[in-house]
């Protein structure tokens, strides 16, 4: 096949693993197992392990199948390498450990996954100030800066009330000071949108979610967009400051990151996801129709208070995800009216699964507050504006009207 980079975004994830040679003509790069390498000459191992050749070394750090992953991950974000990790959360782990020391601080949204959230509390125990700041206002970020500030993190729509940051400007903001933008983009999928487009340096999947798909398989990644100047970056260990400057963070994080605390991908989950991957627009196009309609038939509803999606004209950043996203993405939030229990609408509904989880097949509904934003407390949920009744959907696959029908029959309980 040939190296034609005019071939969109499907196509080229389809017929990624075929630009290299692949075993006996399979389409997908197969399942390697091994966890060590041998070399035939003993100065060839040695310079793969001294980074002057290109190998493996031991499947901690790399391993054929991820290696096809990472490119295909690479290819999605137009970055120019990634590394894959055991799930989203390793990853979100290894920026933490691979790059920050004691006395640095992060600026971060407020609105933020709650295991995030209680990493960058497990963070500021350890010495590295946490500044929590609203980023829908890139003001707010800008004034929580300090000399100290080595990076600045956000969510492109957070997890669960939707609130979208303002990307493009805290990017700008980001250059000018020279600060490392970190942008998890795992609730829009590199298919919706790009973060390198708003000045991301570091761009974060959980690899579980969308572009997996199907709720079978846990990973996560991190790719380098290639708009960072590595060579500014104060904590870079000198043996990588003797690589390129381009090179320098990923070799710090798969050195220090995945390599020391070994949060390695499997092969196995590897290739699951790189199948996965491969549908990933059609079923971000699906979820995404299917997740309008729901959410416009819910907020017509008088039994339902708020519904908060960005892909409704009442969202607060409505134009700007407009502006940003191919689409509006497969999750929002909802709050019913008070006398109507949360659990007990639940519990009326048939299709659509309790369960947490988002980025699958199925429509899965959770009750926000009581799960997975319990352990928080209530002062920091409603910081996050995460009222008691909030009720999240991850928006599915299925037939629109399916999904409709299912609602209303709950909601006509009331």
């Amino acid at each position: 096949m040939s190296t034609d980079n005019t071939y969109g975004f499907t196509t080229t994830i389809l017929h990624n693993d075929r630009q290299k040679e692949i075993e006996h003509g399979s389409p997908h790069k197969p399942i390697h197992t091994s966890v060590t390498f041998g070399y035939h000459n003993a100065r060839e191992l040695a310079d793969v392990f001294q980074g002057k050749a290109n190998g493996f070394r031991y499947g901690r750090q790399g391993n054929p199948t991820v290696s096809a992953l990472e490119d295909k991950i690479t290819k999605m974000e137009d970055g120019v390498a990634s590394l894959c990790f055991a799930t989203g959360m390793a990853a979100i782990g290894a920026v933490f450990q691979g790059l920050l020391r004691r006395g640095d601080q992060i600026v971060s949204s407020r609105f933020l996954f709650g295991n995030t959230n209680s990493l960058w509390q497990t963070c500021a125990e350890q010495g590295i100030a946490v500044a929590l700041v609203d980023a829908t206002d890139v003001a707010q970020v800008e004034a929580a800066i300090t000399p100290d500030t080595r990076m600045v993190f956000v969510e492109t729509i957070a997890n669960p009330r939707t609130q979208i940051a303002d990307l493009a400007r805290i990017g700008e903001l980001c250059q000018q000071r020279g600060i490392l933008y970190v942008v998890d983009n795992t609730m829009t999928s590199p298919y919706l949108f790009r973060p390198k487009k708003v000045g991301a340096g570091l761009v974060i999947n959980s690899l579980t979610k969308a572009i997996a798909g199907h709720g079978n398989v846990l990973g996560g990644a991190i790719t380098d967009t290639g708009l960072f100047n590595w060579a500014s970056y104060p904590h870079i260990a000198a043996n990588f400051r003797k690589q390129a400057p381009a090179q320098q963070g990923m070799s710090q994080l798969r050195a220090k990151a995945l390599r020391d605390f070994g949060a390695s991908l499997s092969p196995d989950a590897a290739h699951q996801i790189a199948v996965g991957a491969e549908t990933l627009a059609l079923r971000m196009e699906r979820e995404s129709a299917n997740a309008l309609a729901l959410a416009q038939m819910l907020e017509a509803d008088p039994r339902v208070a708020r519904v908060h999606y960005p892909g409704l004209a009442s969202h607060p950043q409505h134009a700007l995800a407009t502006d940003l996203f191919r689409s509006y993405g497969a999750l929002f939030s909802f709050e019913l009216q008070p006398e109507i229990d949360c659990f007990d609408f639940l519990n009326h509904l048939k299709l659509a699964i309790n369960a947490t989880h988002l980025g699958d097949t199925r429509t899965l509904v959770i009750p926000v507050a009581h799960t997975i934003f319990f352990e928080m407390g209530a002062e920091r949920r409603a910081e996050m504006q995460i009222a008691d009744s909030l009720i999240r959907v991850s928006v599915g696959i299925e037939d629109t009207q399916d999904l409709l029908s299912d609602f209303a029959q709950g909601l006509s309980n009331y």
